[in-house]
Formats: C-alpha cells, sequence, structure tokens
C-alpha cells in the first residue's frame, strides 16, 4: 500500500513508563488477532488487511512473532475466541469487536491477566482501564464529505440532494452530524428528506439499491447523493443505472474501497471523491502492537486509568492523490 498513514496520538491518562512487554528480541512473542467473519466489504477488507499484516511482520522478522488471527460471525463467537487466545497464551490482543458491549467484560478480563490490549475502530464500553483504542475519524469523514458536495453542487449549479446513513449508532450520528453541519452553510442547497433528515442504508449494497429505487421514484430531479459508504454506492449507481435517469449528477460514498478507487482513476462520471474510513486500520493496530513488543513504543497505556486515543485521519480521495491509497490485491 502507498498511503502512508499519519497517527495522531492523545494520551489520556500518563502513567510512569514500563518497559515494553515482550521487547527480547530472543523471545517468541504472541500475539492474538481477533476480528469479526468477512460479512460484507469493509470486513472483508478486515480480514485481507490483518492477514497482510501478519505475513509482512513475520517475513520480515521471522520467528520473532507467533500470530494467531480468529474470525468470529457473532458476538459470542469472538468472546470464546477470545477466551481461547487467553488459553493459548497470548501476550498481546488486537481486537476489533463485533459490538462494544458483549465484548467489553472478555477484553477488560484478558487485561487483567496482564495482556496488553489494542482496540481497533469501536471502543468498550468500560473505559476505566487502559488499553489503546485506535479508529478512524468519523467527524471528519462526514466533514469531508460535506465540503466536498456543497462546494462542488453549488460550483455545478446545482441544488437537490439526498442522504442515507448506516446504522442508528453513536458513529452514524458523529458522520451526518458533521455532513449536515457542512452541507447546510450552502444556503441554496436543498436536502429534499427535510432539514438533516436521512435515510439508514444499514452499509448494505443491497439496501443501498432499494433505497436509491425509493428516491427515484419519488423525487423528479435529484442531482447529487451522499450514502456515506462504497458499499451502499455499488446498488446506488445499480439504481441509478437501472432507472435510466440522468439527473444525477453526483454519487459520493465513503471508506474508500478498492472499487471506489478504481472509478475514480478511470473517471466515473458520476464518483469522483470518497473520504477514508479505510480497513486498512486493523493493519495499523497490528504493526502499532509489534513495536510496543520491540521496545520502540513504551506500554505504559496498559497501567492507565481510562484508554489511549489513537485516532487516523479521514483524508479526501479524488484524482490527484488517489494512486497514493490503491492497493491492487486489496479485496476491499
Amino acid at each position: 500500500m502507498k498511503k502512508v498513514v499519519l497517527i495522531m496520538l492523545v494520551t489520556v491518562c500518563m502513567v510512569t513508563p514500563l518497559f515494553a512487554q515482550g521487547g527480547s528480541e530472543s523471545s517468541t512473542t504472541k500475539i492474538g488477532i481477533s476480528i469479526p467473519s468477512a460479512d460484507h466489504g469493509w470486513t472483508g477488507g478486515i480480514v485481507w488487511w490483518a492477514n497482510k499484516a501478519v505475513d509482512d511482520i513475520k517475513a520480515e522478522m521471522p520467528g520473532r512473532f507467533e500470530f494467531r488471527v480468529v474470525t468470529a460471525d457473532g458476538p459470542s463467537t469472538q468472546v470464546q475466541n477470545v477466551e481461547d487466545l487467553l488459553v493459548w497464551g497470548m501476550d498481546y490482543l488486537v481486537i476489533l469487536p463485533h459490538e462494544s458491549a458483549p465484548l467489553t467484560p472478555i477484553v477488560k478480563s484478558v487485561h487483567t491477566e496482564g495482556v496488553r490490549v489494542m482496540v481497533v475502530d469501536r471502543g468498550l464500553t468500560d473505559t476505566s482501564f487502559g488499553y489503546v483504542n485506535l479508529a478512524g475519524d468519523n467527524t471528519a469523514l462526514g466533514r469531508l464529505s460535506g465540503e466536498y458536495l456543497r462546494d462542488t453542487m453549488k460550483e455545478r449549479g446545482l441544488k437537490y440532494y439526498v442522504a442515507m446513513g448506516g446504522l442508528p449508532v453513536t458513529i452514524d450520528t458523529e458522520r451526518m452530524d458533521a455532513f449536515f453541519a457542512e452541507m447546510n452553510k450552502e444556503k441554496s442547497l436543498v436536502n429534499l428528506l427535510g432539514g438533516n433528515k436521512y435515510e439508514f442504508a444499514d452499509w448494505s449494497t443491497q439496501k443501498g439499491l432499494s433505497l436509491m429505487e425509493t428516491f427515484l421514484q419519488q423525487y423528479p430531479r435529484i442531482d447529487a447523493v451522499f450514502c456515506q459508504d462504497d458499499d451502499v454506492l455499488t446498488g446506488v449507481l445499480q439504481a441509478i443505472k437501472e432507472s435510466g435517469r440522468d439527473d444525477v449528477k453526483i454519487a459520493l460514498g465513503g471508506a474508500g474501497s478498492k472499487v471506489v478507487y478504481k472509478m475514480i482513476m478511470d473517471d466515473h462520471p458520476l464518483v469522483k471523491a470518497t473520504a477514508t474510513y479505510h480497513p486498512s486500520m486493523i493493519a495499523d493496530g497490528i504493526h502499532y502492537i509489534v513495536e510496543v513488543a520491540m521496545g520502540e513504543r513504551d506500554d505504559d497505556f496498559h497501567l492507565a486509568k481510562s484508554p489511549t486515543t489513537v485516532v487516523i485521519p479521514s483524508v479526501l480521495v479524488t484524482k490527484e492523490n488517489v494512486d497514493m491509497y490503491y492497493e491492487s490485491e486489496s479485496i476491499f
């Protein structure tokens, strides 16, 4: 992957530094990686990037680390997977929780056993102990998307738009609030659903297809659509194509899929940009923990009384910079 990930570290609580666990290069360090199964494009990307990171590290430092990557189709399976990793004797855990609440107790239990914990994407419901929470910037995704769509619509003399969110969860609210805050700065733009209203597309291609079909039936003119997610965008584009309509001029997703990057590279008539919230963040989390194990980062986060937050900035990807982000081998 050509991109350089800029990580902004926000230390929530400072404690006396420790020597990093597993710092001796002569020992083998066990790292458990617990992630959801590949049930859609983004989680498929999580699985791919986790395995890529493991393969890269093993090639670079043969015998230094032992990894186990385990996937789960639901929270209960993931709890069992983490328990099995603890029995295996992991020194570090990198986890992307299926859901925060049901995974929090087992992760906290692992922490009390001395395992250093990296939580990727969504945090835990208990923030009274020390772990690293690495995630993308949901607010920035919404803000960048709103800025781009607002300015592009104004420049092209466009007026009417519709919007789709993901699911009724905190990260979705953060994205959509930031999106509308930017769109509402241009008074000439009209949300056809009214105010700051939008429909949930469940981060699903099929739901994006059906929602866009409904919008196209309801509204005789739609200039632009924001659907927040590149999987959803696939369904939106299918609905537009099948309708035969040519009024839609801009279709904007989000997250940064390989398919959408290629559309941008190939000058797709409707798709010119996307804001990143990329599954490669799981690889960033694994590399971060390896650096802790090597003594290149302190593990003082483990003794903190609250999580340490690491934010991967969202970036607007357009024709000008897409070559930096396109990874031909990735499945997302």
